[in-house]
C-alpha cells in the first residue's frame, strides 16, 4: 500500500508511505496500482521507498490510541431534570395519561 500525493505547483506526483491521515487530495493506492503510476505529460513522479520493518503502529500511535480510550471511558455525569406537564420540547409538548395524574 501507498499514498499518492500531488504537489500541483511543482507538476509533481508523489508516491509513498501509506499516509497515518486522510487529507483531501490524496489517495491511497495498492502495491500493483502505486507501482504503474505514471503522471501526466510534463510532470515528475517521485517514489519514496517504504521499509517493510517500518510499517507498523509506532509507540506514539500506540500510546495516542490508549489516551483516546481512556478518554472515551471517563464517567460522565448528566443530569436531566423531567419537563414539566404541558412543558414544550420543539413542536412537541408532553401531556399525561390519566393513569400518570
Amino acid at each position: 500500500m501507498a499514498t499518492l500525493t500531488y504537489v500541483y505547483a511543482d507538476s509533481t506526483a508523489v508516491v509513498g508511505p501509506l499516509a497515518t491521515y486522510a487529507e483531501p487530495h490524496c489517495y491511497d493506492l495498492c502495491e500493483l496500482h502505486a507501482g504503474r503510476l505514471v503522471a501526466p505529460r510534463g510532470w515528475d513522479v517521485v517514489r519514496q521507498s517504504v521499509d517493510p520493518e517500518d510499517t507498523g503502529p509506532s509507540s506514539d500511535d500506540l500510546e495516542a490510541l490508549a489516551n483516546a480510550v481512556r478518554e472515551a471511558a471517563r464517567p460522565t455525569t448528566v443530569v436531566e431534570q423531567a419537563p414539566e406537564e404541558g412543558a414544550r420540547r420543539g413542536h412537541l409538548r408532553m401531556v399525561r395519561t390519566p393513569e400518570e395524574q
